[in-house]
């Protein structure tokens, strides 16, 4: 079984690493009917609620970056295989030399680090969004949230102790390497952001965790997750954006799309569906 998917941006090769995956329940979309979900995934003939935890790695412009790192061993056997994904790009720890986070929570950020806390990319610096790191290195914002956010919070502080002095903050719309800048998508967390690569008149978007069910999020935009902490914010974020990448015929990935997780976004009633380039 294949855990990587390959594609040529101008002068970039990006890979898709699939770390793993599982389904989710429908507790986790608060505000849904079942009825609607089991409407939606019957229209799709999907068996369950299907996710992907999803890291990129963006070769060129003499440097090898990787954006996100994946849950480790926080979901159980049905996930933490960046490594084996990894080998199998031919890609060897050491050799990436920029580490993004599109946000902190542990499926985006446990993989950063060995479960003793130590860094796994000991030549990468760690390029964050900078509402990000005053979000979650904030104890007196993250004390009040319920225990599992407290948990994330302690996670996130790991990694960060862990990259240390190779921490580097990243403005709203900033470079995080040649070609590749950072795009604020408002809602899923303070500093939640997806990028943008481009080269040449080729661009590749990332939507970060604006669709964690893709299936369900894309037919019906409006269908929130649980782990978005403001889900009006991330509500209308998911529909602009859509809105824009079905008008604009842009490829784009994403943090949970299923592989091969290169897709386009056409508009099919009052929501999308998602098709292979």
């Amino acid at each position: 079984m294949t855990r990587i998917t390959s594609r040529t941006i101008g002068d970039f090769d990006v890979t898709i690493l699939t770390d793993g995956g599982i389904d989710f329940g429908p507790e986790l979309f608060p505000g849904t009917a079942q009825a609607h979900i089991d409407a939606i995934l019957a229209a799709h003939n999907a068996q369950g609620i299907a996710t992907n935890f999803n890291a990129v790695l963006i070769r060129g412009a003499g440097r090898t970056v990787l954006c996100d790192a994946g849950p480790r061993d926080l979901f159980g056997p049905a996930c933490g295989f960046l490594p084996d994904a990894l080998a199998e790009s031919g890609t060897a720890p050491e050799q990436i030399d920029t580490l993004f986070a599109t946000h902190m929570h542990p499926d985006h950020i446990a993989g950063m680090i060995t479960p003793d806390g130590k860094a796994v990319f000991a030549n990468a610096e760690l390029a964050v969004p900078q509402a990000e790191l005053d979000f979650w290195c904030d104890e007196a914002r993250t004390a009040p949230l319920p225990d599992s956010v407290q948990d994330w919070a302690r996670l996130a502080r790991a990694v960060l102790k862990a990259y240390g002095e190779r921490l580097r903050p990243i403005a709203p719309r900033g470079e995080i390497a040649p070609g590749l800048t950072a795009m604020p998508l408002a809602g899923h967390t303070p500093g939640h952001s997806g990028w943008r690569l481009s080269s040449g008149t080729e661009q590749l978007i990332h939507v970060g965790d604006l669709m964690h069910a893709p299936v369900l999020q894309a037919a019906d935009p409006d269908i929130a997750i649980a782990f978005d902490m403001d889900a009006d914010t991330a509500r209308t974020t998911r529909k602009h954006l859509l809105d824009e990448l079905a008008s604009d015929g842009a490829l784009f990935t994403g943090g949970h799309l299923l592989q091969p997780a290169f897709r386009l976004a056409r508009r099919a009633g009052s929501g999308y569906r998602l098709e292979h380039p």
